[in-house]
């Protein structure tokens, strides 16, 4: 009983952690590419609820963020996906790299000014049902080109890595 409850408080700790370091990192990068940010900040609790309880289920596949500038383009397309781990015996500590983002922020291109961003959340299968989500189509990946940042933050039971797409 001792050990469920251990799992089960680091997992909700982990789900947290994940779920604040992605958001912040789109915030971040929604600043960076001089898009309004104002509705990230506006959801921030109920997109931390949502994110947070899909990665403590396991079901959380990535969080995508994909800016759609005037002219119809839809990019820089930025992916989160999630990864885990079944015992919780990897990263036992949580970690962020902010500086290694904050350098990689510091290389994206500029996207017109009226860009504006959606938020889509792919899954592992079946998934709770979150106030403030619903389904949605997102934007092809072909013809794009993906650069991978690697792991952004990490904790027992999951990790999040971040991809970029441009044309």
């Amino acid at each position: 009983m001792t050990y469920t409850s251990v799992s089960t408080y680091t997992r909700t700790h982990t789900a947290t952690h994940l779920a604040d370091v992605i958001l912040g990192s789109i915030a971040d990068i929604l600043g960076t590419l001089g898009i309004d940010a104002t509705r990230v900040f506006a959801d921030w609790d109920t997109d931390q609820r949502a994110i947070s309880a899909w990665i403590e289920e396991g079901s959380l596949a990535s969080v995508a963020l994909e800016c759609h500038q005037p002219g119809g383009a839809v990019a820089p397309i930025f992916e989160f996906p999630v990864s885990y781990s079944g015992t919780g015996e990897g990263d036992r500590k949580f970690t962020a790299d902010r500086a290694a983002l904050a350098r990689y922020l510091a290389k994206l291109q500029n996207v017109p000014r009226g860009t504006a961003y959606r938020l889509f959340c792919s899954y592992n299968g079946s998934h709770s049902d979150q106030t403030g989500w619903s389904p949605g189509t997102r934007a092809s990946l072909s013809g794009m080109r993906s650069y991978s940042f690697g792991t952004l933050a990490a904790g027992p039971h999951a990790s999040a890595g971040l991809r970029y797409f441009t044309k």
